[in-house]
């Protein structure tokens, strides 16, 4: 799209309103843009689609934005805020301990920070001694992951007596929102498919029943990313 437009990676940041840096870290697939910034380069397109007549220069000032300072001053601040908490992890390589309820032992840290963030491809289980802490390293490494936008989809398949503690813990010291599936769901529609589906937990009892893999293992069920 950048070439279709004719912009170095400086314009195109210039005109995006972010550095060359992050510009770069996109076309090398090391981070992908904000939603903001997605409907930014939609405008872009817009108007590299517009006929002849109508086309403007590509390196032209970005027009200006009408402010009348109206809006809500909280909903901004907490916007602006989010915008910021997006970009942590570029400056804080721990970004997810300082966003969480948590105060992770060493041993914690080291098999997150260490071990499981610096891997290209994390598929393996987690596997400690009881109370080791695997609740609290698996949502380190979620809420990392989520803050570089690596992975979007997540299943989790603990046993049936640990959903809610799975639930609850997610939410409470990651603000993670999962929906509990539950067997009975598979009858009537796909929860592994549509809004709430991005985030699930699943006890590996109910997994294992013909009805509920099935539903999974259906082609239109977009994979899970961990």
């Amino acid at each position: 799209m950048r070439g279709q437009l004719g912009l170095t990676q400086e314009a195109l940041a210039e005109r995006l309103g972010v550095s060359f840096a992050t510009v770069n870290r996109w076309e090398n697939k090391q981070t992908h843009p904000s939603r903001v910034v997605l409907e930014k380069l939609a405008q872009l397109e817009s108007e590299l689609r517009e006929g002849p007549e109508e086309e403007q220069d590509a390196n032209a000032a970005v027009r200006p934005v009408h402010l009348d300072f109206a809006a809500n001053a909280d909903a901004v601040r907490a916007i602006a805020e989010g915008q910021r908490l997006g970009f942590g992890h570029i400056t804080n390589p721990a970004f997810a301990t300082e966003i969480s309820r948590i105060d992770p032992l060493p041993h914690q840290r080291i098999a997150v920070y260490d071990k499981m963030l610096r891997q290209k491809r994390l598929r393996f289980l987690l596997a400690d001694d009881a109370g080791a802490g695997k609740t609290i390293m698996t949502g380190l490494y979620l809420r990392e992951m989520l803050s570089r936008r690596v992975i979007k989809r997540v299943l989790i398949i603990p046993p049936a007596g640990l959903l809610g503690n799975w639930q609850s813990e997610m939410k409470h010291l990651f603000s993670l929102d999962f929906k509990i599936v539950s067997g009975s769901e598979a009858a009537t529609a796909n929860p592994f498919n549509g809004g709430g589906s991005d985030r699930v937990i699943v006890s590996i009892d109910s997994l294992r029943g013909d009805r509920l893999f099935k539903r999974l293992a259906e082609p239109s069920t977009d994979p899970y990313d961990l």
